[in-house]
């Protein structure tokens, strides 16, 4: 059977100024198969995504194609064009991106965005083409289709908006699939349903999948091979339990070293690097000026039967109830926890207690004193927050010295203690002070923000979903990051994941929530170990399983 996809030998460079050119994507070879799933994985800026997008047809200049050959539907990559001769994406090639809100056009409905591309490369009539579409929401499972078809992206959740966007990706009929983090932004249960419909689909259409992803636990669940990229060329390839469970090469197994274990829990992540002197100096100055004011295992936060109600009031007509009945405390020094599925009210909550949002019932304390929406300065600056998308949280304009040195300023914090002393702090060097945000990575950037947070040198510190956008070993060093702040300056935090495995890795106490409810709280291991609500066990059944992975390796202090 001829296969899916045939690579060989791809080169793709890049001009870099005086220097020549960078190769982006160096010597790489790979083959699918007709019904084979194989993952690419590696950390941001491996080439993982270049190698998709010259698949596609959809590298941008300047980036150029120089050496190598792709097969896809047999039909051969010219590499003069960088095309693939009558190629037809849409057709010949199914695309799945990260982010379905993104993928799709919120001025059409659902039912004229799978019709149209069938009408124009299939050269159907609308009502054959309305019918192949609810045959398709049908087979990616979406609920009522009839109704769906008339809708639009945001009336979706997000799951279902994915569901959409492979029904898209497959209305054509493709015989290869590229799947580009089609999973990173879903909660847990809906990933395993996505990554069920994945592995459903290439068995049955006899499809061929490129998945390109950082998650470990999806490469494990459902990929038939794997190769693992770093800096453009193979590290690593072949079948996915070889690979997973007994990687050869070091970078690999570090790599798969970082990925968070929901079996035990590390004291720290295993990584490649180790903390500088600068960060641990920095680190200890912050810690002089936080620990003076702590007194650890006492109550810094409680919550009393608080709920949270989005609209109502007009007419009498009722309002959604985001949380219901939200009772807990936590306590100074320690990490606490909140786990559920979207909608289940964790960042609603998060929000309220950072004086973003109303409550309509209960109350909430702080350091003792009811904590009101309305908040002096000194509570604005007790509680700080840092949130999913670095990106979006910064100044695309402002030097990121700049944005630190405005809290110092503000709530006159800076006494002694500069931008430059917090980039150390957060392991960042001095001169990135005078750095755009766009000049660093991911995962960078997340330290920037964490660095903001701390120049009110707060007593809380709320990370909603902190790392789920990150790669799994930019992931682990923001993670030791944080666990290094919390036991050297007694930082309080109320972290927000859906992702279980990080939770059980950061967390002392957990609530899990479901539907604005809080259905459990408990110590962290006790709830990982001997979970008591049916909804907690399920959640934990839904993780993408490790069996097979390699060990983590033991560091001091592990």
């Amino acid at each position: 059977m001829t296969a899916a996809l045939e690579i060989d030998g791809l080169r793709v460079e890049y001009p870099r100024g005086e220097d020549g050119t960078f190769a982006a994507v160096d010597d790489l070879s790979l083959v699918i198969g007709a019904g084979e799933i194989h993952a690419l994985v590696g950390e941001s800026g491996a080439g993982k995504s270049t190698v998709g997008n010259c698949i596609m047809g959809l590298l941008d200049p300047p980036g150029r194609i120089t050496a190598g050959s792709i097969r896809v539907a047999s039909r051969s990559l010219d590499i003069a064009t960088g095309q693939v001769e009558g190629l037809r994406p849409g057709r010949d090639i199914g695309a799945i991106f990260q982010d379905p809100m993104t993928a799709l056009n919120p001025l059409f409905t659902i039912g004229r965005q799978l019709c149209e591309g069938m009408r124009h490369h299939l050269k159907i009539g609308r009502s054959e083409a309305r019918a192949k579409a609810l045959e398709l929401m049908r087979a990616v499972e979406i609920p009522d289709p009839e109704t769906r078809f008339d809708q639009y992206p945001h009336q979706l959740s997000g799951g279902q908006r994915q569901r959409v966007v492979i029904a898209s990706a497959l209305s054509c009929d493709p015989g290869l699939l590229v799947a580009d983090e089609p999973t990173t932004a879903l909660d847990v249960s809906v990933q395993a349903t996505i990554l069920d419909l994945l592995r459903d689909l290439a068995s049955r259409r006899k499809l061929g999948v490129l998945l390109i992803t950082h998650n470990m636990g999806v490469v494990a669940q459902i990929s038939d091979k794997v190769t693992i990229m770093r800096h453009g060329r193979i590290v690593e390839h072949g079948a996915s339990r070889q690979v997973l469970g007994e990687p050869r090469a070091d970078y690999a197994r570090a790599l798969i070293g970082a990925v968070p274990r929901l079996d035990r829990k590390l004291h720290r992540f295993p990584v490649t690097e180790t903390q500088n002197t600068a960060e641990t100096a920095a680190q200890a100055r912050l810690a002089g000026r936080v620990r003076g004011a702590t007194d650890e295992g006492t109550d810094l936060l409680s919550l009393d039967n608080v709920g949270i109600t989005y609209g109502g009031g007009f007419f009498g007509a009722p309002g959604f109830k985001a949380v219901t009945g939200a009772s807990f405390t936590v306590k100074r020094g320690e990490i606490f926890g909140i786990v559920g599925e979207s909608g289940s009210g964790k960042s609603s909550l998060a929000s309220a207690i950072a004086g973003l949002l109303p409550i309509d019932e209960g109350q909430m304390r702080f350091c003792g004193q009811p904590l009101k929406m309305r908040r002096g300065q000194s509570v604005r600056q007790a509680i700080q927050m840092i949130f999913q998308d670095p990106y979006s949280s910064l100044n695309p304009r402002l030097r990121t010295g700049a944005a630190i040195r405005e809290p110092l300023d503000f709530f006159g914090a800076g006494d002694g203690l500069t931008p430059e002393t917090l980039f150390e702090a957060v392991g960042l060097p001095q001169e990135a002070a005078g750095r755009f945000p766009h000049a660093f990575s991911g995962g960078q950037r997340q330290r920037v923000s964490i660095a903001r947070a701390l120049a009110g040198q707060p007593d809380l510190l709320i990370c909603d979903e902190p790392t789920s956008a990150l790669d799994v070993s930019v992931q682990a060093r923001v993670l030791n990051l944080l666990k290094d702040l919390r036991d050297r300056t007694g930082l309080t935090m109320l972290f927000i994941s859906h992702d279980l495995s990080v939770v059980r890795q950061m967390c002392d106490r957990v609530a899990v929530m479901k539907s604005g409810r809080i259905v459990e709280l408990e110590e962290a291991e006790t709830l990982f170990t001997r979970p008591r609500d049916p909804y907690t066990r399920d959640l934990l059944s839904l993780i993408p399983t490790l069996d097979g992975l390699a060990p983590a390796p033991q560091l001091a202090g592990a």
